[in-house]
């Protein structure tokens, strides 16, 4: 009679962990991070149809890295849940703890009674009155939750990537530098003999959740406004460069100068986001 294989508790979790690590590590990062007019994600997701930043609830949002097929389950289970509690109680009842805390659970029990983990890591944000009150809750393949103040970054090269967003992170840094941010940190990681990668608009997946929107907050920053946003900074440049550097007329006595110039106005509106249906289907390798 041929003898089962033994293996120990801490072996088995041990194993586990480190299956989910690697499939996690494979997968490209995102950003989560405060700024003062609410919640900003950032994605490196270069598919316009697998979604991996959604909408939760009226001000909560969803990122997650790692397997897309998996991390879409649990998004559907937090908007049906979400939906299920607002309808039963209050939509004030629904918040982003106790749906990081239901997440939590659901993580923790397939991860030790199920052969397979989650090769998932996720992050609920709930915008505040304040950047003060913000919430960003990040949840790992075993259930582990953490309250982390002011950014999230998951999959990739995490450590790294975190490391210059605290660098650089202040809760007020408006929407165009906190998305700089994002992306520099982002660009961080992943080049050519450790270089700086410059990520253009088509790769990223961009969207926020408005401090001061009544209801819905969440919107996906796209299109044009995404364009303006990443070459606001270039543009700001190239206007330096540009002005003339000429020394101030001198002035005759007995005379009298008066010179004008014309005023020229951009009236551009950079924080203006767009709405995007949040329907996705397909399939994505562990890679996305």
């Amino acid at each position: 009679m041929a003898m089962q294989f033994y293996a120990s508790p801490e072996q088995i979790m041990r194993d586990r962990s480190e299956y989910a690590r690697k499939g996690i590590a494979r997968g490209r990062s995102v950003v989560v991070l405060s700024y003062d007019a609410g919640v900003l994600f950032v994605a490196e997701n270069p598919s316009s149809a697998l979604h991996k930043v959604s909408e939760i609830y009226d001000r909560i949002g969803f990122a997650a890295v790692g397997k897309y097929n998996e991390f879409e389950n649990l998004r559907v289970a937090g908007v049906r849940l979400a939906d299920l509690r607002g309808l039963s109680y209050d939509r004030r009842d629904v918040t982003g703890r106790g749906l990081a805390n239901a997440y939590a659970q659901t993580l923790g029990s397939i991860f030790t009674e199920q052969s397979k983990p989650f090769e998932v890591e996720i992050c609920v944000a709930q915008v505040g009155a304040s950047a003060d009150d913000d919430e960003l809750y990040r949840l790992t393949y075993d259930g582990s939750v953490g309250d982390e103040p002011g950014f999230v970054a998951m999959g990739g090269q995490s450590e790294a990537i975190v490391g210059v967003l605290r660098k650089g992170h202040r809760k007020d840094l408006t929407l165009e530098a906190a998305l700089r941010l994002a992306v520099k940190a982002l660009g961080s990681v992943g080049g050519e003999n450790g270089k700086q990668r410059t990520l253009t608009a088509s790769q990223l997946e961009v969207a926020v959740l408005e401090r001061t929107r009544p209801g819905r907050a969440f919107r996906r920053v796209i299109g044009r406004t995404l364009d303006q946003l990443m070459e606001t900074p270039k543009a700001q440049a190239d206007d330096t460069a540009k002005e003339p550097s000429t020394p101030p007329a001198k002035k005759k006595p007995g005379n009298v100068q008066s010179a004008s110039a014309e005023d020229s106005v951009t009236s551009e509106h950079p924080g203006t986001t767009v709405d995007s249906p949040e329907d996705a289907s397909g399939d994505e390798t562990k890679g996305d």
